[in-house]
């Protein structure tokens, strides 16, 4: 890999943080009542979408969706097997109960993408038609359904009213 690739993907992660930790500096500053703040936090999490967008793609890092979607179950696979289980493991040996809580609901969520993402890309490959249904995303745990959203989430027990229906 070159070092401008290498650069490029190196900016890349860090404009992706920056646009995580903006929006949760605007969700905080909603939450203080600074609307204008939280308003401005949200515009630049925007742009640094833009120029992390810039960034992958111009590092060559956006497939076709099949390899794509083979991308994706390799690091959704990583993550519930090998990555989140060290990760758990080392929070219940600090006895850290908040960060074994969001690794455990992160680890059993990323089983579902790894799920969902292997059910899409055997429908493309059968040449099958893909039936147009909805997802919704728990705001509390990130579990993701695809259909229906449910009366509880099965991963943190939160209602259905926290769940996000995505477009």
């Amino acid at each position: 890999m070159s070092e401008s690739i290498e650069k490029l993907m190196a900016a890349f992660a860090g404009e992706s943080q920056a646009n995580r930790r903006y929006l949760a500096f605007a969700k905080k500053a909603e939450e203080e009542g600074l609307p204008q703040v939280a308003k401005l936090f949200r515009a630049a999490a925007e742009a640094e979408t833009v120029h992390a967008m810039n960034h992958f793609r111009i590092a060559g890092k956006v497939g076709m969706t099949v390899s794509n979607l083979d991308e994706a179950i390799s690091g959704e696979t990583f993550e519930y097997r090998q990555m989140y289980p060290e990760f758990l493991a080392i929070a219940q040996k600090e006895k850290n109960k908040q960060a074994e809580w969001s690794f455990n609901v992160a680890n059993q969520v990323e089983e579902v993408h790894a799920g969902l993402y292997k059910k899409v890309l055997e429908t493309l490959n059968s040449k099958k038609p893909l039936p147009n249904r909805d997802y919704y995303v728990c705001k509390v745990c990130g579990n993701t359904i695809e259909g229906v959203a449910p009366e509880k989430c099965v991963v943190c027990g939160a209602p259905q009213a926290q769940f996000l229906r995505v477009t």
